[in-house]
């Protein structure tokens, strides 16, 4: 029969039937054949009974869950709607006014209470901060990431912070550029770099400065033929005031005046918003650490200048020694001397042995610390150089005998820490500059043509007879570095000509940050405008010295009650950059000055322009 049909195929040949194909109801259950009561028969017989329901009522039944249903979804939806509404308020309510804030810079000298702290995190909001400020003529000084020693970043009316505006943008491998967000910070831009085989030209010592601040302050590395990092910059995106967004490029002829000025703007000219930088390719760098006493760095600076690439000297007060940081790119894996170079490298290597480099300062530290009855530190073993100086200057920092012990064991230290090492050029370039601290830096030309005339020699030399004649608590080490010139018009290390040779010549005293040293830090404040007074008033005018910006300070109406110094700093500034040009921009893309601060303000008033 089933053949005959021709449509059906047989499942159950005991019992005769013929099941079709779409016939799903006629084959029998597994409990039928087993003759077992169905377990499924009350979920069948609902089916069944649903199945006779009448669609009224089934929408009936229906609502029985679904009203519930959407009831606790719709509260759900009205509840998280109306929080999101509140916290879009709070956005919009601190983007208006921003919050209070307490901020303390890296080095812990200077400490600002801000009535308004904003932090956009996008163009556009940004751009409405700005203009909201600019129409309501509020206060809004930007902020990077906090490392500048001076209070160039603090007002007590209001700071933006570009913190949240950190993206890498673009990559260009064609044209070895990137494009980053001004918040972005200087090590996550090396790091979005490595993959594509680039890396930046050079860096200051920290990686941590956020970009913006990184080109503002004219931050530099070290290098005779190497410029300030402003000069790595291509574009800009610079949101103003007064004359909106601007987008400058150094190729376009009618931007390059604007850049000239923009690049190293001290935040006064104008937000910047992103940056396009100039990159290098990755490299490796070879770095040598060597100590020297004054004569011999004096008889070869010339050639140590010329012949490397990377150059820095550290001198040690009160001693004779000078310790040189050479550095120079490593020969490509495919270069014939390649295998030579690396073995002789190995060869040459530091001793790893941190307990033995650092044992003359550890010695030092446990006879120091025994008649003060304070327990040693056991671990001192694993400590470096800095944090060793540290230890030992908190003792007594203005004792000039003890700054002198202290010296003296740094440079033993030194002399066992010599040696070569090979690593990436982010690795080598950056370096450990020790705790909070006073720090002063000048920048003055020292040569042309990226040869030393002798000058840079002869600045060091007249401040190690300066600290010993007037017996000044100097610790070590008096750090020197060197860069080309700058086409920035406001950067230290400017010039006219383009190849001038400037030099960077820095100052210290550290500042003990452990609770029950808080009593020493006025003290060691106060010693240490002595000693940069004694600078200002016997090395600056003479040499053409210059401070850094993220190190200038004005002084306050306590230490310069008739004006008379601030007087004088403005007629220096005045003549050493175009501060007429500078204060007429300013008045030009910031006409309400929302921009600057008191420290802008002291340096370059903004009546200036007027007055001329």
């Amino acid at each position: 029969a089933g053949v005959a049909a021709g449509a059906g195929w047989r499942t159950a040949p005991h019992t005769g039937q013929v099941r079709r194909m779409w016939d799903t109801r006629r084959s029998p259950e597994m409990h039928q054949l087993l003759d077992k009561e169905d377990p499924f028969s009350y979920y069948r017989g609902k089916s069944e009974s649903f199945g006779r329901m009448t669609n009224g009522e089934r929408a009936q039944r229906g609502g029985w869950i679904g009203i519930p249903l959407a009831a606790l979804f719709g509260a759900g939806y009205y509840f998280y709607n109306e929080e999101q509404k509140k916290r879009d308020q709070m956005r919009a309510d601190v983007l208006q006014e921003g919050d209070e804030q307490i901020l303390t810079n890296w080095s812990g000298t200077h400490q600002v209470t801000t009535r308004r702290f904003m932090q956009p995190e996008s163009l556009e909001e940004l751009e409405r901060m700005v203009m909201s400020g600019h129409m309501n003529k509020t206060r809004l000084r930007i902020i990077g990431a906090g490392l500048s020693p001076n209070g160039l970043a603090h007002d007590p009316d209001g700071m933006l912070s570009l913190a949240l505006m950190d993206k890498v943008l673009f990559v260009d491998r064609a044209r070895k550029q990137v494009t980053v967000q001004a918040g972005a910070r200087v090590s996550q831009v090396l790091e979005a770099l490595r993959p594509h085989g680039l890396t930046l030209q050079n860096l200051a010592s920290i990686n941590e400065q956020q970009v913006g601040g990184f080109i503002q302050v004219s931050a530099h590395g070290s290098g005779a033929a190497l410029p300030p990092v402003d000069e790595q910059v291509v574009g800009l995106t610079l949101v103003t005031p007064g004359q909106g967004t601007l987008r400058l490029h150094k190729d376009d002829e009618e931007d390059q005046e604007l850049m000239g000025m923009c690049r190293v703007g001290l935040g006064a000219l104008g937000v910047v918003a992103d940056v396009t930088l100039q990159c290098v390719p990755y490299h490796t760098l070879v770095e040598r650490t060597w100590v020297s006493t004054e004569a011999e760095v004096e008889r070869g600076h010339k050639a140590l200048l010329s012949a490397n690439r990377h150059l820095r000297y550290m001198w040690i007060p009160y001693t004779d020694t000078v310790v040189v940081v050479a550095s120079n790119p490593a020969l490509p894996w495919y270069h014939p001397m390649r295998a030579v170079e690396m073995t002789r490298n190995a060869m040459k290597g530091a001793s790893k042995d941190a307990g033995f480099k650092t044992a003359p300062m550890r010695l030092l530290l446990d006879s120091e610390l025994a008649p003060r009855a304070i327990p040693g530190n056991g671990g001192a073993g694993a400590e470096s150089i800095a944090q060793l100086r540290d230890a030992l200057l908190r003792l007594d920092p203005l004792s000039v005998q003890h700054v002198k012990a202290v010296n003296k064991a740094e440079a033993e230290c030194w002399k066992r820490s010599e040696g070569v090492r090979e690593a990436p050029s982010e690795h080598v370039l950056g370096f450990e500059c020790g705790g909070q601290q006073w720090v002063s830096e000048v920048a003055f030309p020292a040569g042309e043509g990226g040869e030393a005339d002798g000058r840079d020699i002869a600045y060091v030399k007249s401040l190690r007879a300066l600290i010993e004649a007037t017996q000044v608590p100097a610790p070590g080490p008096i750090e020197q570095r060197w860069t080309a010139a700058s086409s920035s018009r406001m950067s230290p290390a400017h010039s006219e000509r383009g190849d001038d040779l400037f030099s960077w010549v820095g100052i210290i005293m550290y500042l003990p940050e452990a609770e029950e040293d808080q009593h020493l830090r006025p003290k060691i404040t106060k010693a240490f405008k002595a000693y940069k007074e004694s600078c200002r008033m016997g090395l600056w005018p003479t040499f053409g010295a210059h401070e850094h910006w993220a190190k200038i300070e004005a002084p306050s109406a306590a230490e310069d009650p008739d004006g008379e110094v601030l007087e004088a700093l403005q007629a220096r500034l005045a003549e050493r950059f175009p501060a007429e040009d500078f204060v007429a921009l300013r008045k030009r893309l910031d006409p309400h000055n929302i921009l600057a601060n008191n420290l802008v303000n002291s340096l370059f008033p903004p009546a200036a322009a007027a007055s001329k």
